[in-house]
């Protein structure tokens, strides 16, 4: 149940959910990166674009005992921000939506171009708004470090992301291609555009085990995504356990994120795939046997909770239009 804010007095912390404002304590276990629905010139046929398919799988989800799911899905990439509110109440899981924007790449053409000079007050209204007309208001930002290092665009929608999060206070998720190039990532991020580190969260971490890096962006103070479950049998999964443990045992245990990513039809487990489900049926048991059900909890539940809520500005929602929902 979506906890309401206060009338008066401060304002308190609160994860922005497409029904609304929810109390960080109310979240519950959380897969805090996945996607409901993508799309993407790299992956032809493979779009996730069906809400049938979508709500099998959030059904799948919550009877393997998940309540909260955070779509990275950004602006752009077929969202399906119209259906989104209606599949987190019928299915009981809540869902935080995201704005931003990925790697070129992954856009048919026009499709930046239409943004203009000004992708930040894109995100800003996205966040405070809604997204569309009248859809659901995104709860994130997310953006993309480049194929080789942060490229030209990526620093731009870095310098959006970080102009949006001072504006809103939202956390901003990085998509880290191969893993790669976490602390680059946190310079330009949190040194040269200041954004505070416990408002960034590092991705995909669990391609690149390289621990030294894990221990120095944790020290750092962003949270770290270990989100590849749904891709099963990654090469790296062997190497997961020992990464968590690593960081648990740094004192760190508390800036762990698990998630799925799902991001093909093929892969969601209503075709046959791992999906969404296999982070807590398979993914879970399986972290529990090496670091504790305890610790394994937490990364599942108050660390999500904690990165993703933020003292969202006190403005009031302003009224919807109309038209059509979007779906982007």
């Amino acid at each position: 149940m979506v906890t309401p804010a206060a009338a008066d007095g401060p304002a308190a912390p609160a994860v922005r959910t497409v029904l609304g404002d929810l109390a960080p304590g109310d979240l519950g276990v959380c897969d805090a990166h996945d996607h409901l629905f993508l799309r993407s010139p790299r992956l032809p046929g493979q779009e996730l674009d069906d809400p049938g398919a979508a709500a099998a799988e959030l059904d799948a989800f919550r009877a393997a005992g998940g309540a909260a799911v955070v779509q990275w899905t950004p602006h752009g990439m077929g969202r399906g921000a119209a259906e989104l509110p209606r599949l987190s109440r019928e299915s009981g899981v809540r869902i935080v939506a995201a704005t931003g924007l990925h790697q070129a790449v992954h856009y048919a053409p026009g499709v930046l171009e239409r943004i203009g000079s000004d992708p930040a007050g894109l995100f800003v209204r996205e966040l405070t708004e809604g997204i569309g007309s009248n859809g659901p208001r995104a709860g994130m930002i997310k953006v993309a470090g480049g194929f080789h290092g942060l490229d030209r665009h990526a620093r731009h929608t870095m310098a959006a992301a970080a102009e949006a999060q001072r504006v809103t206070g939202a956390a901003i998720g990085v998509h880290l291609e191969s893993g790669t190039g976490a602390l680059d990532v946190l310079d330009l991020l949190c040194g040269e555009l200041a954004v505070p580190p416990d408002r960034v969260i590092l991705g995909h971490l669990n391609r690149a085990p390289d621990l030294v890096v894990h221990r120095a962006a944790a020290a750092a103070g962003a949270y770290l995504a270990f989100d590849g479950p749904s891709r099963a049998h990654h090469a790296t999964d062997w190497r997961l356990p020992e990464a968590l443990a690593e960081l648990a045992g740094a004192g760190f245990a508390d800036r762990i994120l698990l998630g799925g990513d799902t991001t093909t039809a093929d892969a969601r487990s209503v075709n046959g795939g791992p999906g969404m489900p296999h982070l807590l049926r398979r993914h879970r048991a399986r972290l529990e046997l090496a670091l504790g059900a305890d610790l394994v909890t937490r990364c599942l539940t108050a660390n999500p909770a904690r990165a993703f809520a933020a003292v969202w500005p006190r403005t009031p929602r302003p009224g919807r239009a109309t038209a059509a929902p979007t779906t982007a």
